[in-house]
């Protein structure tokens, strides 16, 4: 059980009330923004391999539907709770917001480690969660992605088990599909692509020659080993590197594409027994404080906490993953003038390009992988540049700016709605 101040949800609700105060929020207005408008639990059985029935729980939480249908991601996690997906729905409302795509936020999950299930049992796993929340989803109501531990592959047994249901192919029921069932190109690199934008439009709003940048990243899944590539690409030096089998750091540099290569051909795609000359073997938690310009955190939630903020030694925070640094932990970066592009700006580059795919499905029409990346591109920098202004204007953290829009938005879109009956 998580403490309260590590409580994802208790965070989520502490950083939007923070911003309702200082928008003066009608208090009824707060009353329905700062919980879950619907929460599904779920507990169902799934025959295993050898011939017993486990059963597992899942969720499914839909935050706000005020600016149009639910969107968020699936996670298959050990650590998975109510209030973990309470929390993600709410951050997914604000994000979407804030890079101003129609939609509300959601989340989902289910308890378990997806490492301990063979491939079969992962399909039976992911086609009977999606029959028992297939009661809230739909391509006009709630449409779920790719999160920690799921991917296109297990995005297309959902589809196709809803689609089976009804008979019908529904496309747009999910995104992050495979291009060949209705998927985006572009959509596997998009979350990593938004948070290589927002270190380059840092770097050229600072004057900051990105050659000259060293760049850690925490976590080297779909958003972290894609940031690291782009970045790498970019010109920037990444010297530290991490995942759950520890930190890989080399002062000159690693050579992030072998990295990858290597992570793709080895067991649940990770860098376990990664070697290479220059490159030191540390600790998960001790690459958070290895000194450089540009930290991302891109892996799980409560990264940065008040026990290790006082240590972390970069100019620049890019928050690749969902709430990754706690509120004790941004008062204590932001007095060290530690700059923090949050998770609701800077890993929006995954919803954003959902809500691409989820177009081009209910339109068959589908558009080429420049076109999307320019899309996506003119989308984030528009958002940060929008996010910054307001900081500077207002004299407050980036965090804080990006919610006070964020916030405004769907509070607006609330307000103009009404209440029904």
């Amino acid at each position: 059980m998580k403490s309260d101040r590590d409580n994802p949800f208790r965070i989520a609700q502490e950083q939007f009330d923070r911003a309702a105060a200082l928008l003066a929020l009608p208090d009824n207005v707060r009353e329905v923004l700062r919980v879950p408008q619907r929460e599904l639990t779920v507990r169902f059985p799934v025959a295993m391999d050898d011939g017993s029935t486990r059963m597992f729980t899942g969720y499914r939480v839909q935050h706000n539907l005020g600016r149009g249908p639910t969107k968020g991601g699936l996670r298959y996690h050990p650590s998975v709770d109510i209030d973990e997906v309470r929390a993600l729905a709410m951050w997914m409302t604000w994000k979407c917001a804030l890079v101003n795509i129609p939609y509300g936020g959601a989340k989902g999950g289910v308890v378990c480690d997806p490492a301990q299930l063979s491939l079969q049992e992962l399909e039976r796993l992911t086609r009977r969660f999606a029959t028992e929340v297939g009661i809230v989803v739909g391509s006009e109501r709630d449409i779920p992605a790719p999160d920690v531990n799921t991917n296109a592959q297990i995005m297309a047994w959902f589809m196709d088990t809803l689609s089976m249901q009804q008979g019908h192919t529904i496309n747009a029921v999910v995104t992050g599909k495979p291009v060949e069932v209705g998927g985006s190109l572009g959509r596997n690199e998009a979350t990593g692509r938004g948070v290589s934008l927002m270190v380059r439009e840092w770097a050229r709003r600072h004057g900051r020659r990105l050659d000259q940048l060293n760049v850690v990243v925490q976590g080297f899944g779909n958003v972290g080993g894609v940031a690291a590539a782009l970045l790498a690409e970019l010109g920037c030096r990444v010297i530290g590197v991490g995942d759950a089998s520890g930190g890989y750091v080399c002062r000159d540099g690693l050579d992030i594409a072998g990295m990858r290569r290597y992570a793709a051909h080895h067991p649940r795609r990770l860098l376990a027994g990664y070697s290479a000359p220059g490159v030191e073997r540390i600790a998960g938690d001790a690459l958070l404080e290895t000194p450089c310009d540009v930290l991302v955190p891109a892996a799980m939630e409560n990264q940065i906490t008040d026990r290790n903020a006082a240590r972390i030694r970069a100019a620049l925070i890019v928050e690749g993953a969902n709430g990754p640094t706690t509120p004790l932990a941004d008062a204590i970066l932001d007095e060290r003038g530690i700059a923090v592009v949050p998770d609701i700006l800077a890993n929006a580059g995954g919803v954003t390009v959902s809500y691409f795919e989820w177009v081009q499905g209910l339109q068959s029409f589908f558009w080429n992988e420049h076109d999307v990346n320019a899309r996506l591109e003119h989308i984030m920098v528009d958002a940060f540049n929008q996010v910054c202004d307001l900081a500077e204007q207002r004299r407050i953290s980036l965090r804080l700016a990006a919610y006070l829009l964020a916030v405004r938005r769907v509070a607006d879109a609330n307000i103009i709605r009404g209440l029904y009956p």
